[in-house]
């Protein structure tokens, strides 16, 4: 029975056993050089063209580079692409559009022949995999350290002078590892004026992008599928200069921690931002932004903003490379410092807020306006005013119209209890415990009354920033003590709706 022009004796004679050696030798030929000219040596012996799609990737290789979303189509609905030939090949697809002269037979052979080269280079490439992710690990060490120049003259790219880094959770981050090695195709030599670092570290795995100061988002796009496929979190920092690699690290950290299911790579930008600050009238917010932190060098202030965005000390020393024993003691110096009280849960937002601030106009005195250091409870004394205080926030900062809105916007029709409730546990830093022994609820009760607050305010209530930003928001709408006290109540441990 023939097939598209060509004889079953035509196809096993002499001549197509030639035919086939001679298309074997220069795929072989191909795969000396390169995986794309592979591709392209396979698309050229079918005519037509050829695509190795990879699942977090996308297209690896495509030839023509037009067919790439044709390939990547395909090897997801190989059922919509009956014309094509498809084979697996090195944890990708293998994709083969034939012309309609070239005989099946001889396209499922080069298909075959091509795809069992690519799972020798990818086995070769994975017995080289290990030694690459261990100088990989040793190179983001390197960086953490300040050892910039060296990493860049071990890259030899003394032109890319910025960093993106990305920190990934997750259960299995060895097969993550693994997959996002073979999607990114990493190389010590810069390609296209980036490369790409990754390694696991201390539980997680880091990637770092070096580049000219500015992406193309390809990396994102990669860790944004894994993270989808694998189940992980992510946290992203930068760009930033190459000198401030720690920086971007612990940001990126800081930033994992307000990731979640539903949104599972979060910029570290997005945690420091918030639907309040663009309220605040500027020029007070940020006098008194500044007035507060002037006693702050920025290393201390880098360290109290990863504190507050990640809620607590040990998730801090974490993301900051130290000790827990050193983070607690270097934030009981800063309170001493700041001549606050740091565990008090309207201080900590009040300073998240101050550390939101945008810098002060150039040529604005802070301590021209003593107007704005007057604290919500009452008038500052006659005489020059004195330096700014966390515990209370200066009048008309956050009593404007824009911010009462915006604050029963967040947290209005919560009911007494669920709001009363909502409060004390944000007072105790969302420790369930304490706030149901001063509640005199079950932990059970107050866990079900935080899950409706949840619900009704659309918030993660696991985000340290967000929690900031609600127990500001009751402070703004407070028209009582919101104590345990006036909690409803109908007998013994209950309460009753009003």
């Amino acid at each position: 029975m023939s097939s598209t022009g060509t004889t079953d004796h035509e196809a096993t004679g002499p001549r197509g056993a030639r035919h086939e050696r001679d298309a074997a030798d220069r795929l072989l030929r191909a795969a000396t050089r390169s995986g794309a000219h592979l591709i392209a040596e396979a698309a050229s012996l079918v005519q037509g063209w050829a695509v190795l799609a990879d699942p977090i990737a996308g297209a690896v290789y495509s030839t023509p580079a037009a067919a790439a979303a044709d390939g990547v189509h395909a090897a997801a609905a190989p059922r919509e692409h009956p014309h094509c030939t498809q084979r697996p090949a090195a944890g990708a697809v293998l994709v083969l559009a034939a012309a309609p002269t070239v005989p099946p037979g001889h396209a499922c052979h080069v298909a075959t022949t091509t795809a069992a080269l690519l799972e020798v280079r990818g086995q070769r490439a994975a017995e080289l995999r290990g030694e690459q992710m261990r100088l990989h690990t040793t190179l983001i060490r390197l960086l953490l350290a300040g050892h910039t120049a060296a990493v860049t003259e071990t890259l030899g790219a003394n032109r890319l002078t910025h960093v993106t880094v990305y920190r990934l959770s997750g259960v299995d981050l060895p097969t993550a590892h693994e997959v996002l090695w073979r999607a990114v195709r990493p190389s010590l030599a810069p390609y296209a004026g980036a490369c790409t670092l990754m390694g696991r570290r201390d539980g997680e795995l880091v990637v770092a992008e070096l580049h000219r100061g500015g992406d193309d988002g390809r990396i994102l796009r990669l860790v944004s599928r894994l993270s989808e496929r694998q189940h992980l979190l992510a946290g992203m920092a930068g760009p930033l200069p190459l000198a401030e690699m720690p920086t971007a690290h612990s940001d990126a950290a800081a930033a994992r921690h307000s990731a979640t299911p539903d949104r599972r790579v979060v910029p570290a930008d997005a945690v420091g931002a918030s639907r309040l600050t663009p309220l605040l009238p500027t020029a007070p917010y940020a006098r008194w932004a500044e007035s507060v932190l002037r006693p702050l060098s920025p290393v201390h202030q880098h360290l109290l903003l990863v504190w507050l965005r990640t809620g607590s000390k040990p998730r801090a020393a974490a993301a900051l490379g130290l000790s827990a024993g050193t983070v607690r003691a270097r934030i009981r110096d800063l309170s001493r410092l700041l001549g606050a009280d740091l565990e008090d849960a309207t201080v900590r937002a009040h300073l998240l807020l101050a550390l939101r601030a945008p810098a002060p106009a150039p040529g604005d005195d802070s301590d021209s306006d003593s107007s704005n250091t007057r604290s919500r409870s009452g008038s500052s004394p006659p005489g020059p005013p004195g330096p700014a205080r966390l515990e209370s926030l200066p009048d008309g900062l956050l009593d404007t119209e824009a911010v009462r809105t915006w604050a029963i916007g967040m947290v209005g029709g919560l009911e007494p209890h669920l709001r009363i409730a909502l409060a004390c546990w944000l007072r105790h830093h969302a420790r369930t415990a304490p706030a149901a022994a001063e509640l005199h609820v079950h932990r059970t009760t107050l866990a079900g009354w935080l899950t409706q607050c949840a619900e009704h305010l659309a918030r993660n209530l696991a985000d340290a920033t967000v929690r900031a930003e609600i127990h500001l928001a009751l402070t703004a709408t407070r028209t009582g003590p919101d104590d345990p006290a006036a909690l409803p109540r109908r007998g013994g441990r209950t309460y009753r709706r009003l």
